[in-house]
């Protein structure tokens, strides 16, 4: 607990006094040129800044600080806090109090797959990220339709969204169709490329890109029938798809989050558990001994195999002393004389 908050103290002070690699980006960007092979190799072999390195600390050390998230992220700059999020979201931290802790206003993206969020946290998370253009609900089991429902009628600005991944998601999905197709207040247009986001009264205005990888075939053409303005599953191309260029946010293969930490330590994320092992109920019954009184009896039936043993240690070591004792003292020697004389004035009378 204490190494979690002191590490998200430096963190904090570091982010207030370091600013360094922002200028040693822009200062060899304008100073050096090179060829594109030998950037990436410098960038790949370039050192983790020290923002990066305490945000290392803390994401291994974040389930000491969960509890107290909510006031310790307070403090932080808008991509600090979503570095946390996509931190806890790996190591299956990521769940209502988490995301709402560390929720800003300033987000474009929102990557939940695969984690605890309900249908309370996304709703207050929209409600606070009203400038969402992504978001991942794949592998969601708590999220429902009402939960995208809250999260398309207040981020106006959403294109891509993602889902499915599981029964549970998948499931959500087929019953957000209605929610996502949009509604039209004027319906005299011509086009569905034509319209403009004012045109559209309700559903998801600027939706344009649908991450559904296992989308059934009726939902399929459903979606390609009455709304064609939403591509759903988009292959990338060195060519634009309908004049418009697929974006990164909507390529199923690529998480959503994965910038956000390129420059954090995977270690900080990969951990282990300690699982005990499961005790067999077949194996015990009412009338078995606890393993407490087993380690007793067993104590005790060593103990009474090596009395014998200790007994005759003892007396050796009694003779032993007696005859260092002796051997030592005059006064034992004496003993050990007059004795000797007294025998053998009784032996000769």
């Amino acid at each position: 607990m204490e190494k979690g908050k002191s590490a998200a103290k430096a963190l904090e002070i570091s982010l207030k006094k370091l600013d360094l690699n922002a200028d040693r980006n822009s200062k060899s960007s304008h100073s050096i040129p090179s060829l594109h092979s030998s950037r990436l190799r410098v960038e790949k072999n370039k050192p983790p800044s020290l923002v990066s390195l305490c945000l290392g600390v803390v994401g291994r050390h974040l389930e000491d600080i969960v509890e107290d998230l909510s006031e310790i992220a307070v403090s932080f700059p808008a991509d600090i806090k979503i570095t946390l999020a996509a931190i806890a979201r790996r190591r299956k931290l990521l769940n209502d109090d988490v995301i709402v802790s560390l929720a800003d206003s300033s987000w474009e993206i929102l990557d939940l797959s695969g984690s605890d969020v309900s249908d309370f946290g996304l709703t207050k998370v929209a409600e606070m990220c009203k400038s969402l253009c992504a978001v991942d609900i794949s592998q969601c089991n708590k999220i429902t339709a009402n939960g995208v429902s809250e999260l398309v009628q207040h981020c106006h600005s959403l294109e891509t969204l993602r889902c499915g991944g599981c029964p549970a998601s998948e499931s959500t999905a087929r019953r957000c169709l209605g929610i996502l197709k949009p509604k039209l207040n004027d319906v005299g247009g011509d086009s569905w490329e034509e319209l403009d986001t004012m045109e559209i009264g309700h559903g998801a205005q600027s939706l344009r890109w649908l991450v559904w990888p296992k989308i059934d075939k009726d939902s399929l053409e459903m979606l390609s029938t009455e709304c064609p303005r939403i591509i759903v599953n988009p292959k990338p191309s060195l060519f634009s798809f309908r004049g418009t260029e697929v974006p990164r946010e909507a390529l199923p293969d690529v998480a959503l989050d994965d910038p956000i930490i390129k420059d954090i330590d995977p270690k900080t994320w990969v951990f282990c558990r300690f699982t005990p092992k499961a005790i067999s109920q077949t194996l015990s019954s009412p009338n078995e001994l606890s393993l407490a009184e087993k380690f007793r009896l067993a104590f005790v039936e060593r103990d009474m195999r090596l009395a014998p043993k200790r007994a005759k240690n003892a007396r050796q070591h009694q003779r032993r002393a007696e005859r260092e004792w002796m051997m030592t003292s005059t006064r034992a020697k004496a003993l050990a004389l007059a004795s000797q004389a007294s025998k053998s004035l009784h032996g000769r009378s």
